[in-house]
């Protein structure tokens, strides 16, 4: 029993006070008997209890990553803001694509997700047991990415309006949201994983050096620049032609470089090379600019007067202009890195908005002095610093909510949707749950339950216009 009480070094000090008491009472073989069954008793009540305590930590494990409630929300957000600019963007004009320069609504969802991938993947990437199961891992995901972007964005899926699916493999989309978000998260993840040794636990004192600290990040976003501007400014656009749904065949002349108007830019050029022309997008947004319809900047038919390449093909998730979306990653990256080694609101912030604002400042200097437009389309650069700032912006007045100002209830709605961002696109963005609704229909394809609805909430709305005047 002796060696009982002795071999436990979590209680030194009883120990030691039981040391005591036998010097005192050194005849009394029943009362050492006694202490020794008291403290293996005691021992068993405080490991029950030590381990109680460990039960009570593990939630205060997790409120350390508190911060990725940001993160959620902010994906919510984009995702409800992509929905919202899908459906109503028909509707209101404003709020859709771009037709061409300048930036709208609907052009931040892009970039966003974008930088959202990048911020992710400094906190997914932080620390890094086996190098090659993570490059294996990184491989999966953008394998199934791109399966599921082909699949969703290639045109197997006609939903919502039709109930019918397949694709012509010869007019195929390759090219999508989900492609692009899969190379963006390709390059930037590996070059993380690949430099994980060359990391520091500890930044050295210095404003720059949270970028020197991870230079090769930001090297493979200047390689991209670097290969997307020498391109589109040096590459020669030939003369193209093309064939409409009709049959009718039109010819675009270019025989430019350098050119960043819709006809005869280098990014649908190496789209036209690469893909082939039969498998861009087909309905391009430039189709709502003055010089294709009178309905500008609205849908409608083309003018009577309007050039070739309004009907033509042009494929906004392209893959020049998805290298240059690396950069979003890139930038997205930096902020995740900030968040890892700056543990202060203040600090943090500071970095954030710094940043952001001075982007921003780039972005509308570009664009207003016209040396670079803001273009969603071909992804220019100055397209890149003004969403990256934006989102930015965004992510630090998320971040002041949710974590310094503690108001995260308002925001579990855009958490969950963030958390089960995948889901909710393919349900809500690609049209699936309508067209899960749409093939509930009564003996005709054009009797479903959504036309049913819509035709009663419509019949009520006149009734109700009617009571209303008729009470006037």
């Amino acid at each position: 029993m002796k060696q009982a009480v002795m071999a436990d070094p979590g209680k030194m000090e009883e120990g030691l006070a039981h040391e005591q008491g036998k010097e005192k009472h050194d005849g009394k073989v029943m009362g050492k008997k006694g202490a020794g069954a008291e403290d293996i008793i005691e021992n068993e009540k405080e490991e029950k209890i030590e381990l109680q305590q460990n039960l009570e930590q593990q939630p205060l494990v997790k409120q350390k990553t508190k911060r990725v409630a940001t993160l959620d929300a902010f994906r919510g957000l984009t995702i409800v803001l992509m929905i919202l600019v899908d459906d109503a963007g028909g509707a209101y004009a404003r709020i859709d694509h771009s037709p061409w320069n300048g930036c709208t609504l609907a052009d931040f969802v892009m970039p966003f997700f974008l930088f959202i991938v990048g911020v992710a993947i400094a906190l997914a990437l932080k620390k890094i047991p086996k190098i090659n199961a993570a490059i294996k891992k990184i491989c999966l995901r953008t394998l199934k990415l791109l399966f599921w972007g082909v699949l969703l964005q290639g045109g197997y899926s006609h939903a919502p309006n039709d109930l019918v699916y397949g694709v012509d493999m010869k007019q195929i989309r390759w090219c999508g949201i989900l492609q692009r978000i899969a190379l963006v998260y390709f390059i930037v993840a590996l070059i993380e994983t690949l430099t994980t040794k060359r990391r520091p636990t500890v930044l050295e004192p210095g404003h720059l050096s949270i970028f020197t600290a991870y230079r090769w990040q930001w090297i493979g976003g200047f390689v991209a620049f670097v290969i997307y501007m020498t391109t589109t400014y040096s590459l020669y656009v030939p003369d193209w032609s093309f064939v409409d749904d009709k049959g009718h065949r039109y010819t675009v002349k270019c025989g430019m470089r350098g050119h960043l108007g819709p006809a005869c830019n280098a990014v649908g050029y190496v789209d036209r090379e690469v893909w082939g022309i039969n498998h861009l997008y087909s309905s391009p947004v430039w189709q709502r600019l003055k010089a294709c319809t009178h309905s500008s900047p609205s849908s409608g038919p083309f003018r009577e007067d309007a050039p070739s390449w309004c009907r033509g093909p042009f494929e906004p998730e392209g893959l020049l202009s998805s290298i240059m979306a690396i950069l979003s990653g890139t930038i997205g990256i930096h902020y995740g890195h900030v968040l890892i080694h700056f543990k202060g609101h203040r600090e943090r912030l500071k970095q954030w908005v710094s940043m952001a604002l001075g982007l921003l400042i780039v972005a509308i200097i570009l664009h207003f002095t016209d040396a670079i437009p803001i273009n969603k389309q071909l992804y220019s650069f100055s397209y890149v610093c003004f969403t990256a700032g934006a989102a930015g912006i965004v992510f630090s007045g998320l971040y002041i909510l949710i974590d310094v100002w503690g108001f995260r209830t308002p925001f579990l709605f855009l958490e969950w949707i963030g958390m089960n961002a995948m889901l909710v696109f393919v349900l809500g963005a690609q049209g699936i749950l309508p067209a899960f609704f749409n093939g509930w229909y009564y003996e005709s394809t054009n009797n479903t339950l959504v036309s049913n609805i819509i035709l009663l909430v419509a019949f009520d709305h006149l009734s109700f216009i009617e009571k209303h005047q008729l009470t006037e």
